[in-house]
């Protein structure tokens, strides 16, 4: 299994990229002409509201669903030319996660790891630990059917963790998560960027956690990437000073709403 990537070329990879991607459903354009890069080491937040195109622009990055325009890179692959290599450095935590209920928690890491083709002794290992990090270790051997909602999402995770991904593609973490849990998942996501150099690319609703997690915003409105920076460059483009949540109902025309 190949380790993370070093964050010492964090600032020149762009380790995602998205050149004018459009989707269209029949008569109505879901993404138009979005393009915008996450090089390593960084955290990117991709607001919008409802119907924005937030869910499309991450089904296609997961490469669940074909763009009707634009190419999708990940590491340099194409994601459409070349998806089995680029899938193979890609994590994705869905906002809600599909497991199979009867097996155990350890048992569920061992067959996500053979779909990787990890070695069974190290899969045993990357299991401990994930198991550990995610607190769910005195629960490897129950079935996940009793699990709470919180802790089949820090499984999730852990599954998405397990073949160490360089891009880490996640659809509202924190659902389901208590205090505690969404506490230790925020500082988990900090270390792998920080210090693994992972690229994530975090869509939420949760205007706080984006304020908090993430180094830069996108935000999306009616298919089309409306603004995008630092929260301070947010501020500056708006003119005026606020918080996350007043920027982001200014810039998508929700204020009065």
């Amino acid at each position: 299994m190949a380790p993370w990537p070093a964050k010492a070329n964090s600032v020149s990879t762009p380790l995602i990229r998205l050149e004018n991607v459009s989707k269209n459903y029949r008569q109505h354009q879901a993404v138009i002409d979005l393009s915008l890069t996450v090089p390593a080491g960084e955290i990117y937040g991709f607001l919008g509201p409802n119907g924005a195109g937030k869910t499309t622009t991450i089904r296609i990055l997961a490469g669940a669903l074909a763009p009707s325009a634009g190419r999708v890179f990940l590491a340099g692959y194409d994601l459409a030319k070349q998806p089995r290599e680029a899938k193979t450095i890609l994590g994705y935590i869905p906002d809600r996660p599909f497991l199979y209920e009867k097996l155990s928690g350890w048992e569920f890491l061992l067959f996500t790891a053979g779909l990787y083709r990890t070695p069974t002794k190290i899969a045993r290992q990357r299991s401990e630990e994930l198991l550990n990090l995610f607190d769910l270790w005195d629960w490897r051997d129950e079935l996940i059917e009793n699990y709470s909602h919180g802790m089949k999402q820090r499984l999730i995770m852990s599954g998405a963790l397990l073949p160490k991904p360089r891009i880490l593609v996640v659809d509202e973490p924190m659902v389901g998560l208590d205090p505690r849990g969404a506490k230790l998942v925020m500082e988990i996501f900090r270390r792998l960027a920080r210090e693994e150099g992972v690229a994530m690319f975090v869509s939420t609703h949760t205007m706080s956690l984006a304020s908090r997690l993430c180094d830069r915003i996108g935000i999306i409105n009616k298919g089309r990437l409306t603004a995008e920076g630092t929260e301070e460059a947010l501020r500056a483009q708006v003119g005026r000073q606020g918080d996350l949540e007043e920027l982001f109902l200014e810039m998508t025309n929700e204020g009065e709403a």
